[in-house]
């Protein structure tokens, strides 16, 4: 089943752009602009032969090519990848992917120009980051503008409180309908810091869900970690800069962190309208989370004052206010039943690799045999709860 089927609506919680080099610089303040990196392709299966190419025609595929990626046809998802896919970085493009693949809506997430962003470095002042913040929320705007099943992931680090609110302003009033915020603390602190609630309010009271994503920490492990004495391990796509298997064996503790910080800081409790979703970080973790998260807050509740307070367990608070997309490779169906068919979201990661080449095929594999009602809630109603104002009438 490569495409959605007509008489089943699809919310699709993760697709991305394949930023060119310039995607930063184009829409970046002048005063910044020859500050901020260029996007690099170094850490993916994208040559730089690729990009020159595409560069050099124009920033655009050849009319040729997008020919043959809409004769792929059924086949587009299983084919059409990476940088070389219809719609990887034009907007008229992707616009005809999505007629081809049938989805209601989908979010667009950048793919490396996060780096700049997300990456605090003493080589960087803040102005850059936050400048390099501010053209990909431009550049995101413009790319989903023309198409309202297109819905575009601003981005906004958390280091600097009141830099944040201010970058979350500009997102919102540039359209951006969620906010990917990096997994990892706030600078010196904790995401659940008072310094930031207001930015959590802010969200909460725009009905503006924020997302956790892959890149949004360092998807390495401490190099200590692998120094084995030994080469090192490949990783996935054969060149060891991406991610190895320890990488992916742990890859679950930055966004679990991360949400078990928010829910004993309170900040769900404080912002009940809050929504939110991990989204290509795997699900597979989220069942024994909800039930240690109960355990600890449970138990220790009887000497934090902070625990104390909680009305709700967070198991409770995170099916209420939190969704999670497992991967292709998940048994999504053993997940809903240890935990409920109402946390779990459809994505394929469109047109990167990791989605596979059947990714709805492979979902509803894992589904078997339960109801229209459970594939209901995962392929669209999931979605709608954490993006009520994405519901198609």
């Amino acid at each position: 089943m490569p495409t959605a089927p007509a008489d089943r609506p699809f919310s699709h919680a993760d697709s991305h752009i394949m930023e060119l080099p310039d995607y930063l610089r184009d829409y970046a303040d002048a005063s910044i602009r020859e500050q901020i990196p260029q996007v690099s392709y170094a850490a993916s299966l994208v040559t730089d032969e690729e990009v020159d190419a595409i560069v050099a025609n124009g920033k655009q595929h050849s009319s040729e090519h997008v020919e043959a990626q809409v004769a792929l046809g059924d086949e587009l998802i299983a084919k059409s990848k990476e940088i070389q896919a219809l719609g990887a970085f034009d907007r008229g493009d992707r616009s005809i992917a999505l007629d081809m693949l049938g989805f209601r809506k989908q979010l667009v997430f950048a793919t490396h120009s996060v780096a700049t962003p997300f990456s605090p470095s003493r080589k960087l002042a803040n102005e850059v980051r936050y400048g390099a913040t501010r053209a990909h929320n431009r550049a995101m705007s413009e790319f989903c503008a023309d198409d309202d099943r297109l819905m575009g992931v601003g981005i906004v680090p958390l280091e600097e409180p009141e830099q944040a609110l201010i970058e979350l302003e500009f997102a919102l009033d540039s359209g951006m309908e969620a906010i990917w915020v990096p997994h990892h603390p706030a600078g010196e602190t904790s995401p659940g810091h008072v310094d930031l609630a207001p930015f959590w309010a802010r969200l909460a009271e725009s009905r503006t869900p924020f997302l956790l994503h892959v890149g949004g920490a360092p998807l390495q492990l401490d190099p200590r970690w692998t120094s084995t004495g030994r080469p090192a391990a490949r990783d996935w796509m054969g060149g060891g800069e991406n991610v190895r298997s320890k990488d992916m064996a742990v890859l679950h503790q930055g966004p679990e962190t991360f949400l078990s910080v928010m829910v004993m800081d309170g900040v769900f409790e404080d912002h009940p309208d809050l929504r939110g979703a991990s989204v290509e970080l795997g699900a597979g973790w989220v069942p024994a989370m909800l039930t240690r998260l109960d355990w600890v807050v449970r138990s220790w509740s009887k000497v934090d004052q902070y625990l104390a307070q909680l009305q709700r367990t967070p198991s409770e608070t995170l099916r209420e206010q939190m969704a999670f997309t497992p991967y292709v490779f998940e048994d999504v169906g053993g997940l809903i039943d240890q935990s409920s068919d109402d946390l779990y979201l459809f994505s394929s990661d469109y047109p990167h690799v990791e989605g596979g080449k059947d990714p709805i095929g492979r979902f509803e594999g894992s589904l078997g045999d339960r109801s229209d009602a459970v594939r209901d809630n995962f392929y669209a109603e999931n979605f709608l709860r954490i993006f009520p104002d994405a519901r198609v009438h």
